[in-house]
């Protein structure tokens, strides 16, 4: 079963950040490096990645057949999605074995989610 470790970047995710020394920071990057390395090596791993900033980013509609890309709104966002790992393991536990692994998961928290499985779905 496939399961999404979501991690969020928030107010006191950010003011946590601020806190680190740039050894810690490091640290931090490295972490995400070698847990990605352990998933992969472990054969769980189907996709990690970070995301950019917000700000690059682009809301989509379709209206009358016609796709509208838009900029924002941003400035209400508090909270946005930082990164994630996407898992396939055998069971939720495991699963959360995983997530305990996230840097992320040592300062704030990480959401792990199962992806819904739509193979059996007819169109």
């Amino acid at each position: 079963m496939k399961y999404l470790i979501l991690i969020q970047s928030n107010e006191r995710s950010l003011a946590v950040w601020e806190t680190l020394t740039d050894q810690q920071r490091t640290d931090f990057g490295v972490g995400h490096l070698k847990l990605t390395e352990e998933m992969a090596e472990a054969g769980v791993l189907v996709a990690s990645e970070g995301l950019a900033d917000p700000s690059l980013a682009k809301w989509v509609s379709v209206r009358d057949g016609r796709t509208v890309a838009s900029d924002g709104p941003f400035a209400e966002v508090k909270e946005h999605l930082a990164g994630f790992y996407l898992i396939d393991c055998a069971e939720q536990d495991e699963a959360v074995g995983w997530a305990a692994k996230v840097p992320d998961a040592a300062y704030t928290q990480v959401e792990v989610r199962p992806v819904l499985d739509m193979s059996g779905w007819e169109f």
